[in-house]
This record gives C-alpha cells, structure tokens and sequence, in this order.
C-alpha cells in the first residue's frame, strides 16, 4: 500500500484532540518517521473549545486538500467521538472517486468510512493508528510495518468464530454501531442487500444495544445482509452484562442469518483492521 518516503496525511474529522495529548501525537510522528513514512498534518487537529476543533466545512477542505494533492498516498483519521457526520456534507465524493489513495479510520470515522463506500463504491480502512502508541504498540506496529509497507496481510488477518451457521459472504460495511446509525435516513446509509455487517461498540450496556438492534431490525437490515462479523464490545464485555451481546443480537436478528466473532476489531488497544468496502468470505 505504501513505500518508505511516501508522505501520509493526518486529519481529525471528528472531535479534536486535547492539547494535553500533544506529547502523544509527537510520538506518533516519531514512530511513523521511524518506519520511513512522512507524516503531513492537518490544520485541525487539536481542539479549540470542548471537543470542538474548527468548522465543519474548515475539516472536510483539510481533507479535500490532502485528497487533491497527489503527494499524499494515504489519509488517516486519528479522532473519535461524535463529530465526524458533520463534515461529510462538504466533502467531495466525485473527487475521492478518482483518487486512489485510502481513508483509515475507526469508531465514529464510521460515518465517512461508509459515505465514502456509499458515494463511490471506494474501500477504505477501519483502523485507529494511534493503536502504535500504546500497550500493544511492539506488535501493531509489527503488524502494521508488515502489511502496509511490506505488503504482507498481517494487520488485516483476523481470528474468529461462528456462533450461528457456519458461512458467509459478501461485501464487509458497517463498524461502530452507534456511529453507523447516524447515517439511517440519509444518502449516506449503505444499501445492506448482500452484505457484510460488521458491528462493535466502545460505550453501551444492555438496553443501549436493545434500542441499536431494534432500530437495525425496524429499517429491515437483518432480513437483507448475507451475515454479521460482531467485533467487541467493550462496556457490554466489562460490565459482564446480561443478556450479553451475544444473546442479544441472536433475539433481534433471528436465526437463519449467520453470525461469527471476533476480538480483533473495536476499541481494544491490540485490534487490528478491516476493509470496509471490500468483499469477505467467512468459513
């Protein structure tokens, strides 16, 4: 995907970053020096008031920029929160159409990971980059030097398991499900027919999950999607919460959809990533 020199951007489209989190961020830089990348950063990266980090329109034109700009191989988001859905009115589909380079993010960076497949039909990577800062870092950034430089599959090679039929097939959308939601009702939602549903959650108990898997089952989702791959989620999982997550989604989604797992995709600080966008083959 990348070759050492190439220049990557770093964009916030959702809430900015604290400035408390500055000494991080330069370490990230190092880090992403040290595997011979060139990080180019936005202009809107930390926040200004609350989680507020310029207009909607202001980070929607720093990623436009980074898009136009054929220097740029590659963009990757490295906020979260509940912010993103506003910038995706000012972005330019017809010009991220073109382009070749990737967008990589996670959590609420769902909102324009699924735009952006929605629009142009453009893969991009559900992945939090500042995963190479924390507790797991040796291994992510093992795994993310191997496949993104070295063109290996080691990020993206997942495990997991089965708890209802045994396969599945079909294009991979979803992500955060709180996050996903924003776009029902509007022309951002991905059409479900055929897919792939991937769902996790950072936040959220039992009646939460209830309120997402009921609406997901009102708007038809469960009777028109091949599968659902379930990352973790981590409240729910903490809080040893019952029903489980397991147990709920089997109650909404009945029983003849096929439904498989895994610890590698959320929040947690060792997940790995996925292609939204692309087709999977679960077995």
């Amino acid at each position: 995907m990348l070759e050492k020199g190439d220049k990557i951007a770093i964009v916030c489209c959702s809430n900015g970053q604290p400035r408390s989190y500055k000494e991080k961020l330069v370490k990230l830089h190092e880090i992403l020096v040290q595997l011979g990348l060139i990080p180019v950063w936005g202009n809107h990266i930390y926040e200004i008031s609350h989680a507020f980090n310029g207009s909607a329109e202001d980070k929607a034109k720093d990623l436009m920029r980074f898009y136009q700009d054929n220097q740029i191989k590659a963009i990757f988001d490295i906020s979260g929160g509940n912010i993103a859905n506003e910038a995706i009115s000012y972005i330019d589909f017809d010009v991220i159409s073109k382009s070749n380079k990737r967008f990589c993010g996670y959590s609420d960076l769902t909102t324009i990971i699924n735009a952006i497949y929605t629009k142009t039909g453009k893969t991009s990577i559900l992945y939090q980059i500042r995963n190479l800062l924390y507790e797991d870092s040796e291994t992510q950034i093992k795994n993310f030097k191997n496949t993104i430089i070295d063109g290996k599959n080691d990020l993206f090679n997942i495990k997991y398991q089965f708890i209802q039929k045994n396969e599945m097939k079909g294009i991979l959308v979803g992500g955060n499900i709180r996050c996903l939601l924003k776009l029902a009702g509007t022309e951002y939602w991905p059409d479900m027919r055929g897919k792939i549903l991937l769902l996790e959650a950072l936040e959220g108990e039992a009646p939460q999950m209830v309120a997402y898997f009921s609406q997901l089952k009102q708007m038809d989702v469960f009777e028109q999607v091949e599968g659902l791959l379930l990352g973790t989620f981590t409240k729910i999982e903490k809080e040893r919460c019952t029903p489980d997550i397991q147990e709920l989604v089997r109650r909404y989604a009945g029983d003849k959809v096929p439904i498989a797992c895994t610890k590698e995709i959320g929040h947690n600080t060792n997940s790995k990533g996925v292609m939204i966008g692309m087709e999977y083959a679960f077995k």
